[in-house]
């Protein structure tokens, strides 16, 4: 079974239970991490536009109503392959009011149903390391960026000091995937969640990628010892 087949039903089987597993087991911090990427997704300071936002992997929304929240004058497309995320995500929107604000769409971030020139800031939490083809994915988010458009990306990561990295490894590949696995009954979701964060390639490899599909502007910046770390780039024309 092709990857994204896969990861679409690992997400459809735990949807359920994912946003109590998540809080539960980052211990809330990974709020904090999305309240720090908004700066980078918000018009720049004292001008006040209307700005469209795609939300790729958005899972059940929590990061596109945190834009719709923090960011004035964004409207939000969340963008999932998992439709039991998304119906997760469209209660929760409706429960904020932010109905008019926030668009929730089935879909496939390797082949956006978008024309180019779509957004202005284009977002992904958590979800880039699911992607059957990573590259695929990024020159199809350039594409439906506008000219002066930004992409923003969000991902778990190992810690390079040597001492948190063993906490780290400890915690995450070994008593997360029991907690996770014993509460949602999905083991193998919880086997392959952080075992797709060691595959993921370091900031170095994958700012690099980012420059090689065409992104300018290239930067990073590292959250909580490196756990998470924030990739940005634009879209010059």
């Amino acid at each position: 079974m092709p990857k994204k087949e896969q990861v679409r039903q690992m997400f459809d089987n735990i949807a359920g239970d994912y946003d109590r597993l998540n809080h539960i087991m980052s211990l809330d911090v990974d709020k904090s991490w999305r309240r720090r990427a908004l700066g980078e997704i918000a018009a720049a300071p004292g001008r006040e536009e209307e700005i469209d936002v795609l939300d790729l992997a958005c899972g059940t929304g929590d990061f596109s109503i945190a834009i719709a929240k923090g960011v004035p004058g964004s409207r939000v497309t969340g963008v999932d392959l998992s439709e039991g995320m998304l119906e997760v995500m469209r209660k929760k929107v409706a429960e904020e009011g932010l109905e008019s604000r926030i668009e929730a769409r089935q879909g496939d971030g390797e082949a956006l149903p978008f024309p180019d020139g779509s957004f202005d800031r284009v977002t992904i939490a958590f979800g880039i390391r699911n992607f059957e083809n990573r590259e695929k994915g990024l020159r199809e988010m350039l594409r439906v960026l506008r000219p002066g458009g930004k992409l923003v990306i969000l991902e778990l990561s190992v810690p390079e000091n040597r001492l948190i990295r063993w906490a780290y490894n400890l915690y995450f590949l070994h008593i997360l995937p029991k907690i996770g696995g014993g509460i949602s009954g999905d083991k193998a979701a919880y086997n392959y969640l952080p075992a797709s964060v060691t595959k993921f390639p370091g900031r170095k490899a994958f700012m690099a990628t980012l420059k090689d599909c065409g992104y300018a502007n290239v930067r990073h910046k590292a959250f909580t010892f490196g756990i998470c770390r924030m990739y940005c780039g634009e879209k010059l024309q």
